[in-house]
């Protein structure tokens, strides 16, 4: 499609475009002009538009929430990238949902500002201590909390967490600047806002207490005693699948009459459980699906080991064997075979029950999502940051099922095929670009590890003491030597007949 023909067919995306887009695609049907803010969201990337603000937009089309708009915010300079995209179409989004055989459209609303990204995060900070502010929201990554591995904790050894406990008043990370707006609102009398992580963290509003509190407590004891009195810092679980977006993405904004720098593609899916404790009021999203309960738990669990945890069975596979998706992933039969294998004898006996669903029947409802061939879920988006995704997704798993006395076989073997694809090269010869934060270190560790695999073991900020667990390390280095010898195809059908590495 030339640039002439897209022009006249599409419709740039803004306030003023909004009662002329194409018959067809939903639209807000609420006053923008009206609304207010009341949440600040950090890390404003696909999935907080496809699920958090999604459910706030849902209330304001029922004419409730128009005094919880969203302001968004990052901390890192290449999240002005994405600022200066949705300021140019006043912070609206299309949302394209992708059935197995259809589509449709939506622009979602719930958005109305994006700060600045500045050094030492000023405006950030202001705009958090605004009394109208009453949830600071989070989608930073599960690597993006720097927890300690050896303790649990904040990690106070890290050079940004050191310098935002020697400059508070200039912070460069995300807990430096809501200690910093705390700071502000104590000072004035205020009460403090809620803090909501929707990261795929177990237990991660337990987690987000932690940092904020420990942070604070560095340079300001008394500080870190009122956030952890007066504070909250509900635990959620959020889900919905969705990829990144690309130029395939744009362009099928572009065939609903929409051009939209920046859409968002997302599964028919979504769930979002929330423990009910906001210390300054929230928006009624269970009027619109959200659940509120005091079992987060659970149902993060469930979620965390059989779809994240089934992510990482597959992308790593996927990656070596270059297929580029995780429905491609599934089509293949060994590798489904492989994930299902490791679901049912390896993960699903340490996932209790949550209301409505048992896990065998969330096994299936996760291998339909994960078929759907019109989710272009990369391998690679699934498979980044493996360094923080298999500690947390994967590893808790193989400690349970140690402490049971179960099998470990396809855990192990798991990953030994994160072992071999952090080797930098999938087995047709092609190269895998850097993919994880730690990448030059995982790779210099996973070429020792073709000769000596207890060196990928021995990585004890990732597994902690399992490699000195006689019964992971026989599995793990078998399993990855076969795979080095013979390659990833051939060990996933020695599992799947019931060998060993």
């Amino acid at each position: 499609m030339n640039d002439m023909v897209q022009n006249r067919m599409t419709v740039k995306l803004s306030n003023d475009t909004l009662a002329t887009l194409p018959e067809g695609v939903a639209r807000p049907g609420y006053d923008r002009a009206r609304l207010t803010h009341g949440i600040v969201h950090i890390g404003l990337g696909n999935f907080h538009r496809a699920h958090q603000a999604w459910y706030l937009h849902r209330l304001m089309q029922a004419g409730a929430a128009q005094d919880w708009a969203i302001i968004g915010a990052g901390v890192r300079s290449y999240d002005a990238a994405m600022r200066d995209k949705l300021l140019t179409q006043d912070c609206l989004t299309t949302l394209i949902e992708l059935a197995p055989t259809d589509s449709a459209a939506e622009v979602i609303g719930s958005m109305i500002d994006y700060l600045p990204i500045e050094d030492g995060n000023a405006p950030l900070i202001r705009t958090m201590a605004d009394p109208a502010t009453r949830i600071v929201s989070l989608t930073i990554t599960e690597g993006g909390y720097f927890t300690d591995p050896a303790t649990g904790g904040l990690d106070v050894t890290h050079p940004e967490i050191r310098h935002d406990a020697a400059h508070p008043d200039a912070p460069v990370t995300v807990f430096g600047a809501i200690v910093a707006a705390l700071r502000t609102r104590r000072a004035a009398g205020r009460g403090p806002f809620t803090v909501q992580s929707c990261d795929n963290l177990r237990g991660n509003g337990d987690i987000t207490r932690q940092a904020v509190v420990s942070l604070a407590r560095l340079s300001d004891p008394a500080l870190a005693d009122w956030i952890d009195h007066q504070g909250a810092f509900p635990n959620s679980m959020v889900d919905c699948i969705v990829p990144a977006t690309g130029p395939g993405e744009i362009a099928l904004a572009q065939s609903f009459g929409i051009d939209d720098a920046a859409p968002v593609t997302h599964e028919t899916y979504r769930q979002w459980v929330i423990e009910d404790a906001f210390c300054a009021g929230r928006p009624d999203w269970d009027q619109v699906g959200a659940i509120f309960t005091d079992k987060v738990h659970d149902y993060e669990t469930m979620k965390i080991r059989v779809l994240n945890a089934g992510h990482q069975l597959l992308a790593n596979a996927g990656e070596l064997l270059s297929i580029g998706t995780i429905a491609g992933c599934m089509q293949d039969p060994a590798i489904r075979a492989f994930f299902q294998k490791v679901q049912r004898d390896e993960i699903v006996p340490y996932v209790d029950p949550v209301p409505g669903i048992m896990p065998l029947d969330y096994l299936q409802l996760i291998e339909r999502r994960f078929a759907n061939p019109r989710i272009h879920d990369t391998t690679r988006r699934v498979a980044f940051d493996g360094s923080s995704r298999h500690p947390g997704f994967v590893i808790p798993i193989l400690h349970d099922a140690l402490d049971a006395g179960g099998p470990i076989s396809g855990l192990c073997l798991a990953e030994a095929l994160w072992a071999r694809m952090c080797a930098g090269t999938r087995e047709d010869g092609t190269a895998i670009p850097p993919n994880d934060p730690n990448w030059d270190a995982l790779t210099g560790v996973a070429q020792t590890a073709r000769t000596t695999p207890e060196a990928w073991l021995a990585q004890e900020h990732i597994y902690g003491d399992l490699g000195r667990n006689s019964a992971v390390a026989d599995e793990f280095c078998a399993w990855l030597r076969l795979i080095w010898s013979d390659g990833s195809a051939q060990a996933l059908q020695r599992y799947l007949t019931g060998g060993a590495g």
